[in-house]
């Protein structure tokens, strides 16, 4: 390989295997100091593999990998760190019953000058400054189980911040933060080129991507597309290079009609977290629910479906007043909802696709205490189907699949039950383009049969794109509802910032 000084990092040839099975294959990148280079793809594309070979998790089978003009070879994460090269993963890590402190600082924690004990007084200071730095309003001695999903992932940019890397490698950042933390991660992003530091950008989202991003780098099955500058890349062009195909819309039109109201929301209230919520939805409507880190749309959901109690207000379904005090009241008045931490809480690792669909409905295959194999066989590979899971079988592990697939296990999951409301919480993060497509033409289809569903999303393109009408909430108050006439980005947001 051919060194340029003007390159700090300089990948060639790069192949892996699994089992017979090439996940990249002769896969090439050039990162120049101080520069933000998006690496795209759809789901299997490699680029999990690809970051994995970077920060020492794997190694590959072939090609070399120059950083500052030396070679990265036989590499372990510790030994890459050092060298400078950071990440903040995808999926969240972290240690639930450590500090916010001390997971920022795991395995780096300041001592005592005088002994080997921890120093936790300058480790809570350090991470105050950083917190401060990223607008993330917590304290450094709150245990991480406390946080929100998006407060988690905040820590998570915090920690790669405080490794002073030249190199940072983002997987996914924002996918679980609104529209605030963004702009306060890209503006993070911005110092960090100021001082030469370099930034490899994963993301989904075409509208960060050319906001932030110099240069992009497609991946697709496993092999090198193509490098052009962002601002010679038009988006259409750029998903036909992700995807080997046109795109031509990705909201799907809908034509379902609105039917009668379904779901009342009557001034719902919980302390300290939401207060006086209200809003109807109606069958074959989507009622989507906007607002920042911290608006209370995720508290409000799970309230509805009985995970949290709440303090005032009630749920009236159908006209009639309803009492919800568990998820198995909810799913028996026929409201069904899908997590935002879909890994965490939306099915079980362990387990296949076939048990993880069936989960919620075993007693409905159970004769005499003993699962009926036939008929749960039978009503997953009808999901499969119907949801066009891809998938080598129903006895497959979840965790196996793409992201896109797993987060159609758990909606599947979800629908055997009959529901006549779906509240989906964030249904496309962390999932490629082509896979919010089918899962935008699933929301359609459930509309289609009359059922009620409430969208919250961080992505205001895609409540925008999906919702009859939008809940915006500010600080656990609801500021507007807004119909699709009236909704617009800066309308949104707006009400999204009101105090």
């Amino acid at each position: 390989m051919t060194l340029h000084s003007d390159f700090i990092l300089q990948v060639h040839g790069l192949s892996k295997s699994f089992s017979g099975v090439k996940a990249l294959d002769d896969v090439q990148l050039n990162l120049r100091r101080g520069e933000v280079h998006a690496l795209m793809g759809e789901n299997g594309a490699g680029k999990s593999t690809f970051m994995k070979i970077l920060i020492g998790l794997l190694t590959p089978d072939a090609g070399e990998i120059l950083f500052e003009g030396n070679e990265l070879k036989n590499s372990n994460v510790s030994e890459v760190l050092k060298q400078g090269i950071s990440m903040i993963h995808q999926e969240i890590l972290i240690v639930p019953e450590l500090t916010v402190a001390q997971n920022i600082f795991l395995g780096r924690e300041a001592t005592q000058w005088f002994s080997s004990w921890l120093n936790d007084h300058e480790i809570n200071r350090q991470a105050e400054i950083l917190l401060k730095q990223i607008g993330l309003e917590v304290s450094p001695k709150t245990k991480m189980k406390y946080l929100s999903v998006a407060e988690m992932q905040m820590v998570e940019i915090a920690k790669a911040i405080s490794n002073n890397a030249k190199v940072i490698i983002m997987d996914e950042p924002t996918s679980a933060i609104s529209d605030k933390e963004v702009a306060t991660l890209f503006s993070i992003i911005k110092d960090l080129k100021f001082k030469g530091v370099s930034v490899i950008y994963i993301s989904h989202k075409m509208d960060e991507i050319y906001q932030i991003a110099d240069s992009i780098t497609v991946l697709r099955d496993g092999k090198y597309i193509g490098t052009k500058s962002a601002a010679e890349l038009d988006r259409k062009s750029l998903i036909t290079m992700m995807v080997g195909r046109e795109i031509n819309t990705l909201f799907p039109e809908k034509s379902s009609p609105k039917g009668e109201v379904v779901l009342s929301v009557k001034n719902l209230s919980q302390r300290g977290k939401f207060d006086n919520i209200s809003f109807d939805v109606h069958a074959g409507e989507v009622v989507g629910i906007a607002g920042l880190m911290g608006a209370g749309r995720t508290e409000i959901a799970r309230a509805i479906f009985g995970l949290d109690a709440f303090s005032g207000g009630e749920i009236v379904l159908k006209g009639h007043k309803i009492i919800i005090k568990s998820p198995r009241d909810a799913i028996r008045n026929g409201i069904g909802y899908v997590s935002e931490d879909r890994k965490g809480v939306g099915f079980i690792p362990a387990l296949s696709v076939k048990h993880n669909i069936t989960l919620a409905s075993l007693s409905s295959h159970t004769k005499g205490g003993m699962i009926q194999d036939k008929s749960e066989s039978a009503v997953a590979t009808q999901m499969i189907n119907d949801l066009k899971i891809k998938t080598s079988g129903m006895d497959q592990k979840v965790t196996h699949l793409s992201g896109g697939n797993q987060q159609k296990v758990v909606i599947g999951k979800v629908l055997l039950a009959s529901p006549e409301i779906v509240i989906l919480d964030e249904p496309t993060r962390g999932i490629d383009i082509g896979a919010k497509f089918e899962i935008y033409k699933l929301i359609n289809e459930l509309t289609a049969k009359g059922i009620a569903v409430v969208v919250i999303s961080s992505e205001l393109p895609e409540i925008l794109g999906m919702s009859d009408r939008i809940v915006v909430l500010s600080k656990g108050k609801q500021t507007a509802l807004l119909s699709k006439q009236e909704a617009t980005q800066e309308t949104i947001m707006k009400y999204a910032m009101q105090h």
